[in-house]
């Protein structure tokens, strides 16, 4: 990739150019935070159960992990301000469709659709940031566009209670369009057209790839349906296959989608593995909790959204005090207490019923939402901390689509338990849930002792 000389912004563009991702972030996480609280009354208009509707989920979450890895290319190829403006344009008609959707099948499309314009949108988006200022303007930069990243967690779950409550679940997918077409008047206005010399795409890396995220997921979704055994075996036998065939690809690749040698980095091997096993468990509870709250203790939508609140204020209130507790205690004692301290706080939500009161649940949710914040800030450090040049980017591209691919896995797991709970094993539901919370917290648990693979001195030079 050939390298282009500083770009030179206009005064009006330096100045505003960090509000064009500050819009982008935003729309994407209000996006996936909303839907949570609005699936058990989208699930009774679309004629589906509520316990059903994971899919609405983990199809977008997963079409963010496959493209997410090319959104550079195109950015690098076809130049950002195109490729930015195209992707707003995407995720606008998606969320149109969604809204329009007559059933879950014709959602689960608007999602993938509306995913492939956020696969491109916040990356890229990032990437004009990251190339358009000098480096010692850049931390700035980032920390005042990242807001929205702490905001929209915190708004999102109340909005989409209030909406689905009191007009209607259409509402949470037109509310991006009104912030979309904001989002493209700035763009146009502010976004430079950066382009660099691009060398071919690794296709048969990214299909591989692709494919095997795809048949994963799905083998664990067939695995809780009753006679799919052998559909889920089949599927898990062939995207272990294809990532085989990805492996042996990349050896021979001279410039594969991700370098192999990545892996022979400790800290990111020990940081990829131990983010993908531990968000199994953690990443479950946003979809699982407002199902609990409304199908099982009757909870309205916006009573719901507001016991989800507490999470986002943990994570915010926690954030000045991470790089100090982790200086304290070094990365492998924070992220081995913090994984066992997460995994207890998942089992005691297996232990509330309808007879709790309601003010329990927020010293709970508001001290899983702050261990949240510390167990993803330290795993994405200590993940991409030992990355030197070229690395750091191709690292921190898998890390994101390891996070994602984490979410969509974490979500298909957690719902296959509660339906393997609640149609083979006929349990009650709420014991069926409470199992499940058990499971999710037993295996957040398990996934902390990974993290003892660290030295206790890793991390020392990123504080």
């Amino acid at each position: 990739m050939s390298i282009h000389p500083p770009v030179t912004l206009s005064p009006i563009q330096a100045k505003y150019l960090p509000y064009v991702l500050a819009v982008a972030l935003f729309m994407q996480i209000l996006d996936a935070t909303i839907l949570n609280t609005a699936l058990p009354k989208m699930a009774i208009a679309l004629g589906e159960s509520p316990l059903k509707m994971q899919w609405a989920v983990i199809s977008y979450a997963l079409t963010l992990a496959i493209f997410i890895p090319i959104s550079g290319f195109l950015a690098d190829k076809f130049g950002t301000r195109k490729v930015f403006l195209s992707a707003i344009i995407i995720f606008c008609i998606g969320s149109l469709f969604c809204a329009a959707s007559p059933n879950l099948e014709v959602l689960i499309g608007a999602r993938v659709l509306q995913a492939l314009g956020g696969a491109m949108m916040t990356p890229v988006a990032r990437l004009i940031l990251v190339k358009s200022y000098p480096r010692n303007q850049l931390l700035t930069v980032m920390n005042f566009a990242v807001i929205p990243a702490l905001i929209a967690p915190l708004v999102g779950p109340l909005i989409g209670g209030y909406l689905v409550q009191y007009f209607s679940w259409h509402w949470i997918f037109l509310i991006n369009i009104p912030m979309g077409l904001l989002g493209l008047v700035l763009g146009y206005k502010l976004v430079p057209d950066l382009r660099e010399t691009v060398g071919r795409l690794d296709w048969k890396g990214f299909l591989c790839f692709a494919t095997a995220a795809v048949l994963l997921s799905l083998a664990v979704e067939r695995a809780s349906q009753p006679g799919s055994y052998f559909d889920s075996i089949v599927l898990t036998v062939i995207s272990i296959a294809l990532l085989a065939g990805y492996v042996w690809h990349a050896r021979r690749y001279d410039n594969p989608l991700f370098p192999l040698s990545l892996f022979s980095i400790r800290t990111f091997r020990i940081g990829i593995v131990g983010n993908l096993f531990t968000r199994l468990g953690i990443s479950a509870v946003p979809y699982l909790l407002p199902l609990l709250l409304q199908v099982q203790f009757k909870y309205t939508p916006s009573q719901a959204g507001w016991l989800l609140a507490p999470i986002a204020v943990g994570a915010i209130g926690v954030k000045p005090w991470v790089s100090k507790i982790i200086q304290r205690f070094s990365y492998r004692k924070v992220l081995v207490v913090n994984t066992t301290l997460l995994g207890i706080l998942i089992i005691l939500l297996a232990q509330f019923d309808a007879s709790v009161p309601w003010y329990w649940f927020i010293p709970v949710l508001t001290f899983m939402g702050a261990c949240n914040s510390m167990q993803f800030s330290a795993m994405n450090t200590i993940t991409i901390g030992d990355l030197q040049g070229t690395q750091t980017s191709s690292g921190n591209s898998l890390m994101a689509v390891n996070q994602q691919l984490a979410m969509g896995f974490g979500i298909a797991f957690g719902a296959a338990i509660l339906n393997i709970f609640t149609e083979r094993v006929e349990m009650d539901t709420l014991v069926a849930f409470q199992s499940t919370y058990w499971v999710m917290g037993i295996v957040t648990l398990l996934s902390g002792l990974y993290f003892l693979r660290l030295k206790p001195n890793d991390g020392d030079g990123l504080y």
